[in-house]
């Protein structure tokens, strides 16, 4: 496959599993694309054109030649610029690289990683809080995470692979969105009545099994095992953590139970002043599922996978 195919694979896989729906993506590129036609030409020349093609800002090819071809790649949840001198190593060993893939965004990605972050407004609204509402409450998070981006060395990784001449890009969002989907359908599908159900069946998905062999497996965070769960909200995508204002919203509209992959300690506190019960499925091996999700894709189209850097590689297509 080309580099192009394979970004033009994760942005399609991205967009069948965002939760808002295709036509609320396809609208979004409709208003790239008109904001873009009217623009004067000074300004069509800062434009990111990615954007018309692609809703997801966090995803990107960051260095390379999208013509290049590609047969092995090596695949991370975070890249740095230890592992570009992995695949740098590798090629010495004589097992070259083609395309090194993270999951956490580096460069230009990681830098409008708040762009991505309106998708969770579509989200609070389809679980109940009036659209105006979540837009209200989610507008000073996403500048808050803007501004705490601001002062990033964002182009490190990003560096040492132009140098080196190893191709990279980042699937974040459209990776997010896999795992999103299938956690919730899972929970959809089976109904698990405690929380202590919902921590038993996360378990029978194999990244999270693997995940609690290193200490780093789902836990119950608010509540107890023995607490019923209601409605469950599967909360893994749109960037990063949403707005701490968001969880009396979601209690108002019925949500019972939070079930993400990781919060910080002002959003739990605020998860348990409103008795939402809050389940951490676990980071890394959310992130990996959502990633094995899109690699079992690439791989069935003939890719070699290498993983590294936290990636839990589970193939769902064992043919």
């Amino acid at each position: 496959m080309k580099i192009s195919e394979i970004y033009e694979y994760v942005i399609a896989r991205g967009i069948e599993k965002d939760p808002r729906g295709a036509d609320v993506v396809a609208a979004q590129l409709a208003r790239e694309k008109k904001k873009y036609e009217e623009m004067k030409a000074e300004d069509k020349k800062e434009f990111d054109t990615d954007r018309l093609a692609n809703p997801y800002s966090d995803t990107r090819v960051l260095y390379g030649d999208p013509s290049a071809e590609v047969k092995r790649v090596l695949v991370g949840i975070d890249i740095e610029v230890g592992e570009v001198l992995l695949a740098d190593r590798l090629a010495e060993k004589g097992s070259p690289v083609d395309l090194i893939m993270s999951h956490h965004p580096e460069g230009k990605a990681l830098a409008a990683l708040h762009d991505v972050m309106h998708l969770q407004e579509d989200v609070l609204a389809r679980y109940g809080v009036p659209i105006n509402v979540a837009e209200g409450i989610m507008a000073s998070r996403i500048g808050e995470v803007r501004r705490g981006l601001m002062p990033i060395n964002h182009n490190r990784a990003v560096d040492a692979a132009r140098i080196l001449n190893i191709p990279l890009m980042s699937a974040h969002t459209v990776a997010d969105n896999q795992v999103n989907s299938f956690v919730q359908e899972l929970m959809d599908s089976e109904q698990p009545r405690t929380l202590g159900d919902v921590i038993k069946l996360l378990k029978t998905v194999p990244e999270y099994a693997e995940a609690v062999k290193y200490n780093a497996g789902p836990a119950i965070v608010v509540g107890s095992k023995e607490r019923r769960t209601g409605k469950i909200l599967v909360d893994m995508t749109g960037g990063t953590g949403g707005s701490e204002d968001a969880y009396a919203k979601l209690a108002q509209a019925g949500v019972g139970t939070l079930l993400v992959m990781h919060m910080g300690e002002k959003h739990r506190k605020e998860a348990e002043k409103n008795h939402v019960n809050v389940i951490i499925a676990g980071h890394m091996a959310s992130d990996s599922l959502g990633m094995n999700l899109l690699l079992d894709g690439l791989a069935e189209k003939g890719l070699e996978i290498i993983p590294c850097a936290g990636l839990i590689r589970h193939k769902r297509n064992q043919s």
